[in-house]
């Protein structure tokens, strides 16, 4: 039974905008020339790759649905504990149409894709690849004696008969991954130069020159080398998961890398639904201040100066702890822990995206303001133009290239911002997977001996890659979008 959480929904919102973005970046020469720039950057490109992985796993984990349990015939009881005589009745009407049930729980594609990581949870802390517990506990002997050791992991290495060999196991999985993540590699680079080709009117391999040769507009070998590396580190990485913690686990026994994997969605969407929340009022206010100037440019002055004078951090705790109390006190209107998480998330976007939209409208005021002066403005105002019309056609084009430069590069931020106010327990909530909770949850133990330190390594690699693809492919949007750099060019 499919489940749409309000940030689900929001999500492919959010893509529905961009799509319409698209079509209508396409029939505009002044946007699509941009773009045209940005596909022909390797750095872009490259970044872009990365980028869409972690965006395909996000959008893999914002498809939920509640799963479906053993179904129970009509007139069947649903408690097992049955009696002789309902067993029997049961039994007469094999026939009857059968009930479909479904559990509360709330689960998502990805959470099916990786069921084997999630559903492998081990006692205690364990190291990466290893096969023991990291932390000693007290093991009964054959003879009846207990000593102090290493007991063996439930399920990490598990399959080996000799613990010796998992070196020798280890280089096996890796270099059957990287052939796998090669052969699906092959696939997809045999489909994109039969349609290079196709569109250039060559056979298929004057196609596979061109691209090897950079003879296309497109680096679409520095694209393939990426999408290389990607495949064969990802094929490597899951045929590794399937016999080891490849990350280890944490103080519960959970998967690490499972973790690592979830909370990119909410990296994402920290990133994401925050600019759908901040852009329509920086972008309206903005503009209103600079065209209308006088009263109503003092207004939002006003509105934004007050605003930035209040520290973010206790404007975002104090609503955080009062939705916090609200949810306590209304616990019956959620149906399961994670659509509780999920409004939690949704309102943190909401107030990240109230103190944080009135850089965009400082940017978009000044630029209004010059912009109004132009002569063409100026004359269209004389013709008697009506004001929104003004604005859509000639001041809000103008300014588009400050926007998607500001919303790109305001994205690596956010996701940090996220880890930031997770860490001092006023970001997601605590029961939803997420890189600042994972970092909060190992800052004690680091304090270990020995230490603990791949809970937090994994949340600083995950973090860091997103982060930086996103300022890579935030420079090369910027570089194409700013008229004065195009100017000096």
């Amino acid at each position: 039974m499919p489940v749409i959480l309000t940030t689900d929904a929001l999500i492919f919102l959010l893509i529905a905008v961009a799509l319409g973005y698209g079509v209508y970046a396409s029939q505009h020469e002044h946007l699509r020339a941009p773009w045209r720039s940005v596909a022909r950057s390797r750095v872009g490109v490259a970044a872009l790759v990365v980028i869409g992985f972690y965006v395909l796993i996000g959008l893999l984990d914002s498809m939920h649905f509640h799963p479906r349990i053993e179904p129970v015939r009509a007139g069947e009881s649903a408690v097992p504990a049955q009696t002789d005589a309902l067993r029997a009745d049961a039994g007469d009407a094999a026939a009857a149409p059968v009930e479909a049930r479904y559990s509360t729980q709330v689960l998502s594609v990805l959470d099916v894709i990786l069921t084997g990581l999630r559903e492998r949870q081990e006692k205690t802390f364990s190291a990466p690849f290893a096969t023991h517990l990291f932390v000693k506990e007290p093991i009964e002997q054959p003879d009846g004696t207990i000593v102090r050791g290493y007991p063996p992991l439930e399920h990490g290495g598990a399959h080996l008969k000799d613990p010796s060999r998992r070196g020798f196991d280890i280089a096996v999985r890796t270099v059957l991954g990287a052939i796998k993540g090669l052969l699906v590699w092959m696939a997809l680079t045999a489909g994109l130069v039969w349609l290079v080709a196709h569109a250039r009117s060559e056979d298929f391999n004057d196609g596979a020159s061109a691209i090897w040769q950079r003879r296309t507009d497109v680096p679409w070998r520095v694209m393939l080398i990426t999408l290389a590396a990607m495949l064969v580190l990802s094929f490597v990485a899951a045929e590794l998961a399937a016999g080891y913690h490849i990350l280890g686990t944490d103080k519960v026994g959970e998967d690490v890398f499972y973790q690592s994997l979830k909370s990119i969605r909410t990296g994402l969407v920290i990133g994401t639904l925050t600019t759908l929340v901040m852009l329509p009022a920086a972008v309206i206010l903005g503009i209103m201040a600079g065209y209308f100037r006088g009263i109503t440019d003092d207004i939002i002055q006003y509105l934004y100066t007050t605003l930035n004078s209040i520290p973010g951090v206790l404007l975002i705790a104090a609503a955080i702890l009062m939705l916090q109390v609200y949810m306590t006190n209304n616990a019956d209107q959620f149906a399961s822990l994670v659509e509780r998480a999920d409004l939690r998330l949704l309102f943190l976007c909401i107030i990240l995206g109230v103190t944080s939209w009135t850089g965009l409208c400082r940017l978009l005021r000044g630029e209004s303001l010059k912009l109004r002066e132009q002569d063409y403005v100026q004359a269209a105002s004389a013709l008697g133009v009506r004001h929104a019309t003004i604005i859509s056609r000639h001041i809000l084009p103008n300014v588009l290239h400050i926007v998607m430069i500001t919303v790109v590069l305001d994205f690596s931020g956010l996701v940090l911002a996220e880890a930031v106010l997770s860490y001092v327990n006023i970001g997601v909530d605590p029961t939803m997977n997420s890189w600042g909770n994972m970092i909060n949850s190992a800052r004690l133990e680091l304090a270990r001996e020995p230490i603990v330190w791949w809970s937090l390594a994994a949340a600083f690699v995950f973090m860091f890659t997103l982060v930086l693809a996103a300022n890579l492919f935030a420079d090369v949007v910027r570089d194409a979008f700013d008229p004065r750099l195009a100017r000096v060019k």
